[in-house]
């Protein structure tokens, strides 16, 4: 299946799960639940505050080396916008992704994710854990901290 399959089937519409692509064309979903809604929004809305020349987004699919992977949260520079607007999905990623952990999630599985956003052009890849605790990665591997000067602090809901 094809991500575009995914986008226009009347089936997929208005479901409370996050939808990706595996390598080999498989939809996989995942359950949202209100709370990482709510957390979607405050990391995007912290992210325009903060970094003025680019825009986030919310549900960013992504084409990875095993499939559309769908980031909770993107930061896209200007730059980045222009080059690809708003494809669906997006061929490489953009600069920054964050993935919000949902009790379904695997460590293995945010692993991968890392790996994937980053092989495919992230510069950071940040994971939100449920605790509240927020890990940061590079090309290099876990940073102490973003390099985009943002201390993520979670608020309590």
């Amino acid at each position: 299946m094809q991500w575009s399959e995914v986008v226009d089937n009347p089936y997929f519409q208005n479901l409370p799960f996050k939808i990706e692509l595996n390598r080999y064309g498989k939809v996989e979903m995942t359950p949202a639940s209100n709370q990482h809604g709510r957390l979607q929004l405050h990391i995007g809305a912290l992210l325009e505050r903060k970094l003025k020349k680019g825009e986030a987004l919310t549900e960013c699919s992504i084409q990875t080396t095993e499939g559309v992977k769908v980031a909770d949260v993107a930061w896209c520079s200007k730059a980045f916008i222009k080059q690809y607007g708003y494809a669906t999905p997006y061929p490489r990623a953009p600069e920054l992704c964050v993935e919000i952990v949902s009790p379904s999630n695997s460590k293995v599985e945010m692993t991968e994710k890392v790996q994937l956003y980053l092989q495919a052009g992230a510069e950071e890849v940040w994971v939100v854990w449920e605790n509240g605790l927020v890990d940061y990665y590079g090309k290099m591997g876990k940073l102490e901290q973003s390099g985009y000067g943002i201390s993520l602090k979670i608020p309590k809901f």
